[in-house]
């Protein structure tokens, strides 16, 4: 007898700020997925998430950060070297990268930081007033707007 070991994981790694998990589950078993760069996603408050990204050696011009309604592209390019460098080992990775997480609705980004080799994008929901749910305020009427079989049964 055959047993499968299926992993779920990628299906909550690039949504931020709810779960779509009927979309993230043609994704979750496509093979080339990228791993590049490594990144976390935190929540820290109800409405407000942090994604922290590893990118040692890429500079604030090398890196790219768009946001659509609905996704955020991080894209790292980094620029040729004048100079001709010989390296010995290299472990560092410089290549180019990609990266797209899909984003709840009202979800924006509030700033974006790369500290120490770390891109840090802070996000946060802003639903517009317009469509928050409101309270509605029962005034007391008076005692004249009584219904008919209440004045009968009297």
């Amino acid at each position: 007898m055959r047993t499968y070991n299926l992993d779920l994981t990628p299906l909550f790694r690039s949504s931020v700020g709810f779960d779509r998990v009927g979309q993230m589950l043609d994704s979750a078993f496509n093979s080339e997925a990228p791993t590049y760069p490594p990144y976390n996603i935190e929540k820290l408050a109800d409405d407000e998430y942090r994604v922290t990204m590893a990118v040692a050696g890429f500079g604030t011009g090398d890196i790219d950060i768009t946001q659509t309604n609905s996704s955020l592209v991080v894209k790292g390019e980094q620029g040729k070297a004048d100079s001709e460098e010989t390296f010995l080992h290299r472990g560092i990775a410089t290549r180019a990268f990609e990266r797209r997480f899909d984003l709840a609705e009202h979800m924006n980004v509030s700033k974006a930081d790369l500290v120490n080799g770390l891109l840090v994008i802070d996000l946060k929901r802003e639903v517009p007033e317009a469509l928050k749910p409101r309270k509605i305020e029962i005034a007391a009427g008076d005692a004249s707007h009584t219904l008919d079989h209440e004045k009968k049964a009297a």
